[in-house]
């Protein structure tokens, strides 16, 4: 059994080519309202939105909306997003970029995993062209 003194917490910090990329999170809805006015990619699983910032860090932030589903569903649509988010941003964000990824009605939770990558890696080639 693992005790909570064994469990590292996970840090913002992963390598990349460039040195290390810091990912901070998306808080305030001035930053999630100017993201949505910024480039879009529609994949099955979610929708993308992007924007140029300036900022020497790349910035993500999440939403699910009711029509998601009740509180468990738009939480485990979250986790997902969020993890998707974490494994493929260093390698395939760009520094200087604001993120929102918008979870779907009942398809981000029940889409295979391995999709939603692919389809996060073609949304973000989207939005940098």
């Amino acid at each position: 059994m693992v005790s909570r003194s064994d469990i590292q917490p996970q840090t913002p910090v992963e390598p990349c080519s460039a040195g290390f990329l810091v990912l901070e999170t998306l808080k305030k809805r001035a930053d999630f309202q100017r993201t949505a006015r910024g480039k879009r990619a529609h994949k099955d699983g979610f929708v993308l939105q992007a924007t140029p910032t300036g900022r020497p860090t790349i910035r993500i932030g999440f939403t699910c909306s009711k029509k998601v589903g009740n509180a468990v569903a738009r939480n485990r649509a979250k986790r997902r997003l969020r993890e998707i988010a974490r494994l493929m941003l260093p390698t395939h964000g760009k520094q200087g970029w604001d993120y929102v990824l918008i979870g779907r009605a009942s398809v981000t939770a029940s889409l295979p995993f391995d999709t939603l990558k692919q389809d996060f890696v073609a949304a973000l080639e989207k939005v940098h062209q």
